[in-house]
């Protein structure tokens, strides 16, 4: 009898220790991702700001598995870095990762998008490949043959640029990113290649500073550094925004991106433009 009581107490705290441990921790926490994170100068400062609001959420086990910049790089150079240097390689073949980010540049289809995802679902078959659609560099393509290069040379020019121009630029280069994801979707029998609309969320900000509805800033050329386009702190927010929509598939609002430059206000709306443009954009991969 006293073993039976002792059994049926020590039954009944284990009871309570994991219902407590489930009040602690909560029962709604997300699991964490093992993320690797390749690209360029319109991308590479999306880690840290991801790291930091990462540590403000109930997320569990979260990695930052590593990071592989090269500036200006199309994906295809970072598949080309040497076998012995190319931490993407290593870590895909390691099985070591649940995230893959890559940020094209303009010319697509990519190769290094291709190669990418073959090596990665080799080793993890569940593994995401997120594709960044960045804004466009020099606020639009250059011109064809015969037409005038309508590319901005100062970054002054953007205050007078046409929110519809800037739309039907990124629109003509990311629809060409939706059909290289889409036959590696098809490909590989599944979706596992996804889209981060980042450069359709800095037109929408673009638009709201030219309507006068971003606190703040008055002149669309206050969000950028030069005339390539290397974002201020608004953009870069943002584009952290819209890729932890995408990593996470839940909303960022309340998780701050570490800027200083920015307000309390600026960052509830960039939040707000970022959630509301990836959820509703499907190809992102966010119910």
């Amino acid at each position: 009898m006293l073993q039976n009581h002792r059994s049926f107490i020590l039954r009944f705290l284990a009871v309570c220790l994991t219902a407590s441990l489930s009040c602690a921790f909560g029962t709604d926490a997300v699991p964490g991702q093992r993320v690797f994170y390749t690209g360029h100068s319109f991308h590479m400062f999306v880690p840290g700001m991801i790291e930091s609001m990462v540590k403000t959420t109930d997320i569990q086990g979260h990695k930052l598995v590593g990071q592989q910049g090269i500036g200006g790089s199309r994906v295809i150079q970072h598949w080309q870095v040497p076998d012995e240097k190319n931490n993407a390689k290593q870590a895909l073949m390691g099985g070591k990762v649940d995230v893959f980010t890559m940020a094209p540049h303009l010319l697509i289809p990519d190769e290094g998008i291709t190669n990418f995802v073959r090596l990665g679902l080799e080793h993890n078959a569940n593994m995401r490949f997120l594709v960044q659609a960045s804004w466009y560099p020099f606020d639009l393509p250059a011109p064809v043959q015969g037409q005038t290069d309508r590319r901005i040379k100062d970054n002054a020019q953007r205050d007078n640029a046409k929110i519809e121009d800037l739309q039907a630029a990124v629109d003509g280069w990311r629809t060409q990113l939706e059909a290289q994801a889409a036959a590696l979707n098809q490909q590989h029998g599944k979706a596992c290649v996804f889209i981060v609309p980042v450069g359709d969320a800095v037109v929408k900000l673009r638009a709201m500073v030219v309507a006068g509805e971003f606190p703040g800033i008055t002149k669309q050329s206050a969000l950028f550094r030069d005339p390539i386009g290397h974002g201020q702190g608004q953009i870069m927010a943002l584009a952290a925004y819209c890729n932890f929509a995408a990593i996470y598939r839940m909303s960022p609002v309340g998780h701050i991106a570490p800027e200083r430059s920015i307000n309390a206000a600026q960052h509830a709306i960039l939040q707000k433009i970022a959630w509301d443009i990836v959820s509703k954009y499907p190809q992102a991969g966010v119910k």
